[in-house]
Parts: structure tokens; C-alpha cells; sequence
């Protein structure tokens, strides 16, 4: 049985370098100004069967205003960075150079006390494998960049060092079609199903 899950990142809530691990604050002015351009594109995809969101306010907020109404589903959450929440790439490179390169070389470590990167992949594939198998179902959920880009890793059986080379840019889409363990990138002409 093979399902269609699109995934589309959220908008900003902040520029890139201000951005924060963990980050659970609400879409700036920007960011509601890129989700009315992005719309007409994206819409479509809320005729989905099941609309899903993780439970940050900035994916809350992409979804309804695509008009989704989505449920929040707590496996969507971004990954748990520990005692690093809050806190920039920069400033923890700075106070934590040893802690920051094993994070970034060893998809296994954690040394922020969280979830570590194969964990997070782990996860969210976990999350696309439980999906409901009917025939033809389509879903649609917004996350988080990160979350958007486990789930392709996971997909894609791609080795977790690949998770990244991978940018999903605010408000992109990705479609994957398949059931558990059998996932394919369905690439196309950006329209809804």
C-alpha cells in the first residue's frame, strides 16, 4: 500500500544566523509575509487527507494560515538539543568547540544531553512508517527544517552524515511516496497532488 506524506518547512521566525536550536518562537512579520507569497503554491496541498504540524508555534502557525487546520503530532518535534536549546550554532562552537565537532562528525553523539542525530532520524522515520497504509492516502505535514530533512535521510536510507548536505528552505515541499520501509522522493512540478 503506498501513501503520499508531503513535507513542507516552516517559515522563518527569525533570520538564519539569529536562529536558535530548539527554537520555539512564533512567526515574525516576515515570516507571515512569506506565507502569503508561498500560498497559491502550497494550498493546495491542504486537500490531504490527514494534515498534520509539529507542535512549534511557527509550524502551528504556517499550517493554519495555508489553511490546513492541522493536528499537532509531537513525533514532528525538532530534535532535542539538550542543554544547547536556545542557543545559536556560533555560541555554542564558541563555549563548546570538542562537544560542537563531535556532534557534527558522530551521528551517535549527544553531547548536548539530547537526542543525538541518528536518534532524531531514527524518529521521524519512525513517525513516516506509521503512517496509514491505505491505497492513495495522501498527508501533508509542516515541520521544521530539521524534521523535513531526517525524514529524507530516513527515506532515502542515505547514510546519516548526509542529513547535512541536505537545506529545506523555508516553505519548500518535499513529497514522499511509499509505506514503511519502502520510501521513495517523488520529485514533479511543485503542485498539489
Amino acid at each position: 500500500m503506498q501513501v503520499r506524506v508531503t513535507l513542507i518547512a516552516t517559515a522563518r521566525s527569525s533570520p538564519l544566523l539569529a536562529e536558535r536550536f530548539d527554537e520555539d518562537r512564533p512567526l515574525d512579520e516576515a515570516g507571515w509575509q512569506d506565507v502569503r507569497l508561498a500560498a497559491p503554491a502550497l494550498v493546495a496541498f491542504g486537500a490531504a487527507e490527514l494534515r498534520y504540524c509539529s507542535p512549534t508555534p511557527r509550524s502551528r502557525s504556517t499550517g493554519t494560515a495555508l489553511g490546513f487546520a492541522p493536528l499537532v503530532q509531537p513525533a514532528l518535534s525538532d530534535c532535542d538539543m539538550g542543554r544547547w536549546r536556545g542557543c545559536t550554532l556560533a555560541e555554542v562552537a564558541g563555549r563548546e568547540p570538542g562537544a560542537f565537532d563531535a556532534w557534527l562528525r558522530d551521528p551517535r553523539s549527544a553531547p548536548h544531553g539530547g537526542e543525538s542525530l541518528l536518534t532524531f532520524i531514527t524518529r521521524i522515520g519512525h513517525w513516516l512508517d506509521t503512517r496509514p497504509a491505505d491505497a492513495g492516502v495522501c498527508i501533508v505535514a509542516v515541520a521544521e527544517p530539521a524534521v523535513v530533512r531526517a525524514a529524507l535521510v530516513y527515506a532515502l536510507q542515505a547514510h546519516p552524515s548526509t542529513y547535512w548536505s541536505i537545506d529545506a528552505r523555508p516553505l519548500s515541499a518535499v513529497t514522499l511516496a511509499g509505506g514503511a520501509g519502502r520510501w521513495s522522493l517523488r520529485l514533479g512540478d511543485g503542485t498539489a497532488p
